[in-house]
This record gives structure tokens, sequence and C-alpha cells, in this order.
């Protein structure tokens, strides 16, 4: 096979995952620096290799781990100033390019892209992407009022490609009080839910259904953080362990970010490969990877769809010469429940799909290991193709508020990279909806959440106004009306009258 297979063909050498738990034989309290280090030492030894791995890694990008994430976000106990090298240094790597990345979960799946691009344009021979989470031993520290430093000087070139987050950003949501990925996510869902037309009580069964085999999967995962099977009516009722945190959502049933978790993934050209002695049983192939980005939500003319993650999916197939039926191993990213039905709704798959659904267990279950999430699902996609040899595995990476995606497909059988064309950014989707830029008297509710935090509920929601352009709002729950509307969980279509508040906003009561 070697001949068969050109020198600049990028594969998959190596790829490794760590993790611990807080209180559990071993248990470190290990920072993120040295969890991501642990996971790189794991990839190098899983390549087999007889030559030195470390010394030929040529770029490092570095995941930004969530506390890393923002302008306005510190990491409690300290981080490297220099993250990519920092890691770098655990395993005696000294690589030419380092790159911290910006945020999003998608990030590592395209960068499997981007690299393999470049290995195939003759411009790099070998790249590391990795990246960890220490969330949940910060808290667990923080709360026995532990604080240590984790603050590290590492000299050398970085290459800080920023934030990011601008395409993230919903001022206007955000206003209303939809801050954080759970409120955002929960309008999402109540259109589908809308659509379907399902009451709360049933769409949070489907829910279950949904995500019941994730924790099976979950269960049998050593890296999990809560690897714990359920039932899907354990996860679909409501109780004051597993209480609304937006509606439709239970607790159980969204991303879990307490986790102490970190995976690394090597890509190298097959001429290096050769040169570094690892064994072509290891070598897994990138038959595609796409990349694509979604209106913002607010701007979105359907609020249930997500159609730049179903092109990435369908064009990833379609570049492979696959379809889903071809695929043996699915990942769909699960930080909630309607990334995952998107796709199923798409191509017509169940949630009993013999096939699963995760490799991981999925983020509620495995961990939702911030933006590095996906570099776990792809390590588990490299073991599988591997065992199972010749068959396909597809890994579908969501960052935002389903605003990116990027989706991969693997497998042990040879891709052609000889025109390198398997790596493509899809253009972005047009027909946006304006968000109206005056108040207005009144809106038609389009979807909405209840939010559950330490200050109370709020109901949020999403509406047209007669002009057709968008209206974001706060319901008064203090009206009888209108909080009957909207605590019965079917306020769609109905209007309401709008008023502005003294902080500027958006207030509406049944008409």
């Amino acid at each position: 096979m070697s001949t068969e297979v050109a020198d600049t063909t990028p594969v998959i050498i190596g790829v490794g995952q760590y993790s611990e738990r807080v209180g559990e034989p071993g248990y470190a309290a290990l920072s993120y620096m040295d969890l991501a280090g642990r996971a790189l030492a794991e990839a190098i030894a899983d390549s087999g290799a007889s030559g030195d791995v470390a010394g030929a890694i040529e770029t490092l990008a570095a995941i930004r781990a969530f506390e890393m994430s923002r302008p306005d976000r510190t990491p409690p106990f300290g981080a490297a100033d220099n993250v990519p090298r920092a890691i770098a240094r655990r395993v005696g790597a000294n690589p030419a390019r380092a790159i911290l990345t910006t945020t999003g979960g998608q990030t590592n799946q395209q960068l499997v892209g981007e690299f393999a691009q470049a290995i195939a344009g003759g411009a790099s021979q070998c790249a590391v992407i990795v990246g960890s989470e220490a969330i949940s031993t910060v808290l667990a520290l923080s709360a026995k009022g532990e604080a240590p430093d984790w603050s590290e000087d590492v000299p050398g070139d970085v290459e800080d490609q920023g934030f990011g987050v601008e395409e993230l950003l919903e001022p206007a949501l955000m206003a209303h009080g939809a801050i954080g990925a759970i409120p955002l996510y929960a309008l999402a869902e109540n259109a589908r839910r809308h659509r379907l037309g399902l009451g709360l009580e049933e769409y949070r069964r489907e829910i279950g259904k949904l995500f019941a085999p994730f924790t099976k999967v979950a269960a049998a995962n050593p890296h999990s953080a809560a690897p714990v099977e359920r039932t899907a009516e354990e996860l679909a009722t409501v109780t004051d362990r597993n209480r609304i945190v937006a509606e439709p959502y239970p607790r159980m049933t969204v991303a879990r970010d307490q986790v102490n978790q970190a995976a690394a993934v090597i890509v190298a050209s097959a001429g290096l490969a050769r040169e570094l002695g690892v064994p072509q049983d290891k070598w897994v192939h990138i038959h595609a990877v796409t990349a694509a980005t979604e209106l913002k939500l607010s701007q979105r003319p359907d609020l249930a769809g997500n159609p730049a993650s179903l092109a990435s999916v369908d064009a990833a197939l379609a570049r492979a010469g696959k379809s889903i039926a071809d695929i043996s191993y699915i990942d769909f990213y699960s930080c909630f429940a309607i990334p995952v039905f998107n796709q199923c709704d798409h191509f017509g798959l169940s949630a009993d799909d013999p096939r699963g659904l995760t490799l991981t267990g999925g983020l509620p279950f495995f961990g939702g290991a911030g933006n590095n999430y996906s570099a776990h699902a792809i390590a588990e996609a490299v073991e599988r193709v591997r065992a199972d040899r010749g068959s396909f595995a597809l890994v579908g990476a969501n960052g935002g508020w389903m605003s990116k995606y990027a989706t991969g497909i693997y497998s042990t059988e040879p891709a052609d990279w000889s025109a390198n064309d398997r790596f493509a950014v899809l253009p972005k989707p047009s027909g946006a909806v304006p968000l109206c830029a005056e108040p207005v008297p009144s809106a038609v509710v389009e979807t909405y959440t209840i939010n559950h935090t330490a200050k109370g509920a709020e109901a949020i929601f999403l509406g047209r106004c007669d002009a057709g352009e968008r209206v974001v709002g706060n319901a008064d729950l203090s009206d009888p009306a209108t909080a009957a509307a909207f605590n019965s969980g079917e306020p769609f279509g109905q209007r309401l009258t709008l008023t502005q508040d003294e902080r500027g906003r958006t207030v509406g009561r049944l008409a």
C-alpha cells in the first residue's frame, strides 16, 4: 500500500485523550496545560512511531479553553501566556508555528481540514490540534478556598487568532436576558417544537428518547464526566434535581461544562509518517472536511432551522462519494437536542438508529469539553475505523448557537488528495431577516423560552412586526393573561402589545 499513497497525502497518525474526575483514585487536579500535555503525549504514543514525533511537529494549534474564550473572562488560577508553546514543551516539541485559536466548537474539526490542505499543498508536514478544559477542578478547588497558581511564562512566537466571537454576538437577545447558550438554543428548540405541533411534556419525552442511547455510550466511556446510564423517562421528567433551566430543557439534557478533559489529534503527511515509522494500520485518511457559517439566530428566516450545518454535512458526504447510509460511525454535536434533531430530520434518522448518533456519549453526558469537544469525537472516530477497516466515520462539529459547523469524514481507505480539493469553506446563507430598527406597537410571537436564573424566571420571545421584521422582547409575566400563555408553552402566533421599559427593553403583553 505504501506505494499507492502519495507522500503529500495528509493522514491522521495519532489521537489521544486524557481525563480525570474530582475525588476519584489518581485524581491530581491538573491544570489546563497539564491535561493538554498528557493528551498530546497519548496521541504521540498512539501513533506507534519509532521516530521522534514530537520533534517533527511543525504547527501546534491550541484550542481556546472556555475561560479564555471571551475578552471579559480571565482564568481564575491563571494560565500560560503562550498556551500552545506551554503545551508543546510538555512533550519536548518546538513547533515553528504556534497558534491560539478562535472560539467555537467547530474549530478543531475545521483545522483538520485546513492543516490537511496545507500538507497536501506541500506547505507543511505535521500539525497538531490540542485542547483541554479543567472547569470541574476549578470549581472544586474554588469551593474549598484553594487557588493554585497555573500561570506560566513561556517564550516564543505565538499566533493569537483572536476570540472570533463577533459573529456569535446577539446584542438584542442578550439585552433581553438571552445570555449564554442555554436560552439561545431553547429559542430554536421551541420553534422546532411548534413546527411539529408538540406540547412541552411531549417534546421533553422526544428529547429523552433522543438522549437515552447517548447515556449508554457515556456510561461505557472511561473519559465521561457523567458515566451514568439513564432512561428516556428519567431525562424527560422534571424534578427538583432535573429542574427546568430554560424551557423546554431539563438540567440533565444540556451540555455539561463541569469536566476535566483533554484531547489531541496529529495530522502528518504520508511521507513523514513513513519516515517516523508510523505503522500503516495506524493511518486514518481524511476523505472530506467542510466548514459553514450560519446567519445569526435573530436573523434566521426559519428559527428552528440550521441550513448551514446541513449543507456542511451534505457537501462532505458528496466530496467523499458517500451517502449517510454508507457511514458506519456518527457523532453529531449534541450540546443540546436540536443540532442532532436537525440532522435527523434532514436525513430521516431515528433516535434509535442502530449505528448510534454519538461516539463519545454526547455533551450532556460524556461532557461538553468547551471548544474542544469534537477533538474527542475525532479521536473516537479514528479508533472506530482503525478497528473496523474500510468503514467510514462522520464527525459533525458545531460552534456558537448553531452559528458555525464543520464536518469531517474518516476511513482507513486511502483518500486521493492530488487535486487538494477535499477541504471546502461553504458560502454563507443569504436572506437574513432584519431586526426592527425602531420600536413598533405590536408583534406576533414566533418562538420563546422561559429562562430560569437565580434572579427568577424571565420570558424571552422572538417575533415579527407587521412589516415582517424581527422583534426581540420580554413577555410581561406580571400580567396574568400573558403569563398564562407563556407558561402553557403555547404563545406561538399570539399578538403582543409592545412598550419600552426604563432600560430600553421591549416588553410585550397579550393584546
